[in-house]
């Protein structure tokens, strides 16, 4: 059974940080295509940040310079160190797994920018 399991979202000020977590399981994690998105109240969802099997990473505009992708093939984890956090980053963060045609998606965190 694959399951994608996000976790490390929250509340934070305007300027803090947070890690998020991907944990995957039941499938060949090295392999796959791993992306964050998110999806803010109202809005449509966009993608955030990507890392290939080889490690190369792709970012959203709005976010370059501020977060960070980065996976673990040994522990099958992709994380998004998110820093400098703005209002308009409140959102349901949600990981993606990506093969070929296969997808598969996390259940999403909630990160939440506010004083």
């Amino acid at each position: 059974q694959v399951q994608l399991t996000e976790s490390g979202g929250g509340l934070v000020q305007p300027g803090g940080s947070l890690r998020l977590s991907c944990a995957t399981s039941g499938i060949n994690f090295s392999v796959y295509f791993m992306g964050w998105y998110r999806q803010a109240p109202g809005k449509q969802r966009e993608l955030v940040a990507t890392i290939t099997s080889g490690g190369r990473t792709n970012y959203l505009d709005s976010v370059k310079g501020r977060f960070t992708i980065s996976r673990d093939n040994a522990k099958n984890t992709v994380d998004l160190q998110m820093n400098s956090l703005k209002r308009e980053d409140t959102a349901v963060y949600s990981c993606n797994a990506r093969w070929g045609t296969t997808v598969y998606w996390g259940q999403g965190t909630q990160v939440t920018v506010s004083s």
